[in-house]
This record gives structure tokens, sequence and C-alpha cells, in this order.
């Protein structure tokens, strides 16, 4: 009983209604309906046990006298009662029935219960075959007074009824009860659905309640609620509780709710009327944009991050973002949330520039201010150019180096090298390219490269290769052998070389203003020319040194020549001969002049010399003169250009000789040579013969040894001399 009582103080609902929970009628026994002149018993209760206070009774609608919590009734009607701290139970009718078969219906009933109907006849002896009609169709029989029970009974309005046959000795008949109306209570009435807050905010928290209330009696039924919006359900469905919390409401939810409660058997279902539910949204305002990397400074490549934020707004909002200067929008989100981000990855020079973006949720769009976005730009590979004042550059030249990279923001720092070492740095504050100037020197040959860094990461130049060249210098003339008296058949070796100078160089020889020849040495150091001694070698010998950077000349070696005794000798024999033959020797010598100028005028044969350098020209700028890299070494016997050759061929010196001669070629200068020539010196007007030693000869050596079948097996490159024809003849 106690806990009983403890569930009727818990039941809920009952301070829902705002007003005091009813009272309740308990009957004793548990039916309405009673054969007249019996009695029953009637307890009014509460949620406090036993009632506080007087009770109030009410007998069809009418109040009793009676005060108590209990009473004994025996008048057919409607009882009801009230406490001090209740309200009103509801009505119940108990009737009490003269007939001899009445209809009982066990009580309370509510709704969804099980409900005993009994069919009882007035001091029944013999059992009958008892039928029970609902609404005038069978629903069953049965042969004793048990009852039988209907399942789930609703709150409608059939009657019931029942019959039984009755005979005597004399005849039968059917007995019916007066028809019966069940008195079903009312589980739960419909629920309320109430919202709170009743008008929320967009974005904010609702709780919702589908509110009932049991009887005490059925304070035990569990119930089962469901939320609903429109037609939609909400939450996970059926639940055992009667709240539902929605974390966030938005302007789109603003609609129609309603909940249903039903009983965990399904026997009774009710639903609440539908509540409006109407959420206020709030327009946006403080729209930001904000920049990552902060500060907006961006390296290009980066990835670009903008972030707009709303300080205030609800419901759904719409962000766009945007640069000035464009029109077409940069990116566009709509969600519920009050911040937003677009990535621009891989900005690009051209993505610099000021940024804003745009917010709103129905109201109107609301910018945020402009922010500015800068981009570095890495260095790209630079490209060093050299300007030197000529095609080749020589040592002495202001070589200009420079190094300008095509991208890359400003300032850079530009650094040029030689091989690997730094050579010195320039700036470029402003961007663009920067220039270093250097000095030539002979060491400053090799590959030059330049750094472009703008502290995004230093870029390197491909490396171009400078050749300095090198004037030569004076040139050094040695003869080997070096320190001993030459003789006639001895080889002279002249050596020339310049300690500096860029290949290739190109030395010319000289023996008192006559060239010897010209030697080539292509990868640069010294040349040697061998000459073989003849007749009167003495007298001055230099060389010279080009390398098309201007002519050096060497210092004036002298030499001085002896003749052996027994040569004197001979040369003086020699003389008288000659003396005697001098008029044959004058004859012949017209008949080759003769000769000479009749093939000049013929087109016969000729030969030209190739020009050389004086000694005079020595003092001369080298770029008066081209530079000849002609490889063919001239013989010692040849002359300037300036004389005209013709091929002569005659034996000088027959007899026996220490040395044999031949004429090869004489040569005339022509008056237009004398001219064009004022530097050349001319020691002999007349005709000049050009001879050659042909074999060296020995005192034991006969004259047919000396004969031309001999010459075949002597060296043709050996050393030649020219020896002046006048004065050999008179030598002679």
């Amino acid at each position: 009983m106690l806990l009983w009582l403890l569930l009727l103080l818990l039941a809920p609902g009952r301070e829902q209604s705002g007003l005091a929970p009813k009272a309740f009628l308990l009957l004793t026994p548990p039916w309405s309906t009673h054969f007249k002149g019996q009695k029953v018993t009637l307890k009014c209760r509460d949620s406090r046990y036993p009632a506080w206070g007087d009770v109030s009774w009410y007998y069809n609608k009418n109040l009793m006298r009676e005060e108590s919590g209990e009473i004994q009734i025996k008048k057919s009607g409607y009882y009801k009662c009230k406490t001090q701290v209740s309200s009103f139970s509801d009505p119940v009718h108990v009737e009490f029935l003269s007939d001899w078969l009445i209809l009982q219906a066990s009580h309370p009933v509510f709704e969804g219960d099980k409900v005993l109907l009994r069919c009882l006849g007035k001091e029944e002896e013999i059992p009958s075959e008892k039928i029970y009609y609902k609404d005038g169709k069978k629903l069953g029989s049965t042969y004793s007074t048990e009852a039988i029970i209907l399942n789930s009974v609703s709150l409608e309005n059939s009657k019931y009824h029942c019959t039984v046959s009755r005979k005597d000795f004399w005849s039968s008949w059917k007995e019916t009860s007066k028809p019966l109306r069940i008195q079903v209570q009312e589980l739960f009435p419909p629920p309320v659905l109430t919202a709170s807050p009743s008008q929320p905010i967009e974005g904010s928290p609702v709780a919702l309640k589908c509110e009932t209330w049991l009887p005490p009696q059925k304070s035990d039924t569990q119930l089962q609620f469901c939320f609903f919006r429109e037609d939609q359900a909400l939450g996970s469905g059926w639940s055992s509780s009667s709240e539902l919390q929605i974390s966030a409401i938005w302007s789109e939810d603003s609609s129609s709710y309603w909940c249903q409660a039903k009983t965990v058997t399904h026997s009774v279902i009710k639903r609440s009327l539908k509540s409006q539910i109407l959420v206020q949204r709030v327009p946006v305002s403080d729209v930001n944009l904000e920049i990552q990397p902060s500060g907006g400074q961006l390296i290009e490549g980066e990835n670009l991050v903008l972030i707009c934020s709303v300080a205030k707004g609800t419901g759904t909002i719409t962000f766009s973002w945007h640069r000035e200067g464009t029109i077409r929008i940069l990116g566009r989100k709509t969600q519920r949330s009050l911040s937003a981000e677009l990535r621009i990855p891989t900005v690009k020079e051209s993505d610099a520039g000021r940024y804003y973006c745009a917010a709103d949720n129905i109201h109107g769009p609301i910018l945020s201010k402009l922010t500015m976005v800068t981009l570095r730009i890495p260095m790209s590979r630079p490209v060093l150019t050299i300007r030197a004042p000529r095609a080749q550059a020589v040592v002495g030249d202001v070589v200009e180096l420079r190094c300008e990279a095509w991208r890359g923001s400003p300032p850079i720092l530009y650094q040029f090298y030689h091989e690997d070492a730094t050579l010195g740095r320039s700036s470029a504050p402003s961007g663009g390219g920067a220039s270093f100037n250097l000095s030539m020197t002979a060491e400053h040959s090799g590959n030059y490269s330049c750094e472009a860094d703008n502290g995004l990461g230093a870029q390197h130049s491909d490396r171009v290769t400078l050749n300095v060249t090198v004037p030569v210098s004076h040139p050094v003339l040695t003869l080997n052998p070096a320190g001993t008296q030459p003789v006639v058949g001895d080889v002279l070796e002249l050596r020339c070389e310049a300690q500096r100078g860029s290949p290739p160089i190109l030395y010319w020889f000289y023996h008192d203003n006559v060239t010897l020849g010209k030697i080539l040495a292509p990868f640069g150091g010294g040349t040697s020319f061998n000459l073989s001694l003849t007749a009167q070698p003495s007298g001055n010998y230099s060389c010279a040194a080009d390398n098309g950077l201007g002519i050096q000349c060497s210092e004036v070696v002298m030499l001085n020549f002896t003749v052996p005794s027994r040569s004197k000798i001979i040369l003086i024999t020699v003389g008288v001969i000659s003396g005697l033959l001098s008029i044959l020797g004058l004859t012949a010598t017209a008949a080759l002049v003769c000769k000479f100028k009749t093939q000049r005028k013929s087109g016969g044969l000729s030969a030209t010399g190739t020009p050389g350098y004086s000694p005079n020209e020595c003092q001369e700028p080298s770029l008066s003169k081209p530079f000849s890299t002609d490889t063919q070494e001239p013989t010692h016997s040849e002359l300037p250009a300036l004389m005209e050759l013709q091929p002569v061929y005659s034996n000088v010196n027959p007899g026996d000789s220490d040395l044999v001669y031949s004429q090869v070629r004489s040569t005339q200068p022509t008056k237009e040579h004398l001219a064009n020539s004022p530097r050349m010196h001319w020691e002999h007007e007349g005709s000049t013969v050009i001879y050659s030693e042909v074999k060296k000869t020995h005192p034991d050596d006969s004259a047919g040894q000396a004969s031309s079948g001999g010459w075949a097996h002597e060296d043709a490159t050996e050393s030649y001399e020219n020896v002046p024809c006048a004065s050999m003849a008179l030598d002679h």
C-alpha cells in the first residue's frame, strides 16, 4: 500500500495542468452494477493517504453531508468527491437494479485495460448458459458465474448486455439484462507540445517537451513519445523520454511542430495539437578578411588562404571572395558557420593585389575591408654577359661583367666569380641587372659566372669562358753555339723567344736589316732558325715577335766571322782568274739582264717573295700590318718582295775549294721598288746574285765528287746564305 501511495505522489503530469491533481474513487466490491438492496463502499483518495481534512461528496452534482473518506451507498446515481488538496474526481455511475439478471463491469477501467464482464442472476441456483452481446452482436457464452474478459477497451459508447434461458415445470423463457455502458476512464490526456525558448534565435538550441500525465492508479504505465516537424519525425523516432533537445535550429526550420504519446503495448496513442515555432534570424555584421600566411606576404608558388568571418550572424551565410579591379568572383561558399576559407594554390605574380570578402544571410551582403597581398618572386637563373672594348680581350682592357636575372623581387644582390674566387658584388635595389668592371691581366683568362640572390634562394648563371690575349714581350735572340768563333760551314742556330705573349706567335729573323725568314709558333714559346754559314756572315742579327697585338723586337746581337787560311788562298786564286775572265763575265751579265727583261715582257716564270718586317718597323704599331699566320718556313735566301727574282743557274766556284756555290737566281731592284721602299738599304745598285751552298768539300775530295751526282745525298733544308754577285766575282 505504501508503494502504491508513493507512485501516486510521483505520478508525472499532475502539476503540468496548473490545477490540483484529481481525486479518484474506489468501489468495494469493484463492480458498477449491483442488485437492489446491496451496499457499496466508496473511498475518496488523493495523493495523500489518508486524505487530510474533510472530504466533499457529491451525488448527482449535489453536495452530500458526508465528510469522511469512505461512505456506503444504496442508491443509483453519479458519485464524485473532492479533498482539500485535490480537484474533483471523475464521476462514477453506480446502479442498483431490481432485475433478476444484471450485467456487471469491473471498476475502475482505463483506456487499453482489460475489462471483466459478469452476467449474474439473482439467487441463481442452477447454472445456465449465459450469452454476452456488444451492440447486439454476440461476443461469447459461458455456463458458469465466471466473467469474460474484454481486451484493450477504448473510450467508446458501446452497449453491452447478456441473456440467459430459464425454465420451470410448466414453461421456459429468456432473461435479458439491462444494457450497460462501460465507464472507461482516460489513461492520459492528449499531450501538449511546448518549446523552450518559444521564439528561438537561429543557431541556438531548442528543447521540445511532450507533456501529459497518468492517473495515480496507472502511474506504473510506461509511455513512449515521438516529435514531428510537419510530417517528418525528428530525432531517432519513438523514445521513452518526453523531451527532445535540438542542438541548433535554423530559419528554415521554422514550421509546425507536434508530438505523440503512446503506451508500450500500443493500445493507446494520442497526439498533441500543432505548435508554430518561428526562428529569429540575426543579420551578419563585422565582416573581416584574414590572410594566411599572416601579413599577406607570400613567396611565388606558396598557397594563399583567405579566411572570411563575421562577428554576428545566424543561419546559412553565403561567403564570397574578390580581388580589387576584377569582376570575376574568386570563390563562393554557403554554410552554417561564422567563418569560411578559400585556398588559392600556387600563387603567381599576377595574384598580387588587394582582396576583400562579402557575407550575406538574406539581409544583403556586408563587405570586409581591403587587405593587401604582396608576392616576392624567387630569382630566375641569371645571365652573365661579358662586354669587352674589342672582339678579343687584351691585357689592360677594362671588361664589363653584366649579370642580370629576368625575374626576381628586389632588392637583388649580385656576386661575380672568376673560377671559384669571388671578384666582387653589386646590389640592384630596384631590380634589374648589375655590372662589375675588371681590368684584364694575363691571369684573368678562365671561366666566369655570377650569382643572384634576393633572400629567397640564390641562383647561379652558366659559366662563360674568357680568353685574355697577352701582347708579346720583347723577344730574346740567342746564338747557338754560343761563346765560340763560328767558321764557314758551321750551322748557326738563331733562337728567338718571347717570355710573354698569347699564341700563336710569328717570329721574324733579320741580318743587317735583311729578312732571313719567319717561323710560326702556334702554341707559343720560342722558335729557332738554322743558318749555314757562308762567306762574310758577320754583322748584326735580330728577331721580332708578333701575335697580332704589336711587334716587339729583340736586342741586336753582333757576330764576327773568321775565314780559314786555306780559304783565303783559294779566294786570291779565284780573284786572279776572275780578273782574266772579267770581260767574259760582263758579257754574260749583260746577256742575263737582257734575258730577264725579255722573260718579264713575255710573261714567263716569276717568283715573288713574302713581305717581311724590317727591324725599323718594330717601332710601329702592329695594327698597321695584318697579322699573318702563314706557316710556310722561308729559306735564308728570301729577300724583301720589293725585288723581282728570275732563276739563273751557274757554277761559281768550280775549282778545288772548301765551298762549292751555285748561282740560284739573280735579283734586280727596279725603280718602282726603289721609289716605294725608301727604307731599304741597297749596298749594290747593280745586279744582285743569290748563291746557295750546294756541297761542302774537303781537301781530299776530288772535283768529281763535288759533281751534281753527289748533291742528291745532301740535306736540301740545310742553311743558305746570300752572296753578292759582283764582289764574289771580284774576289774570285
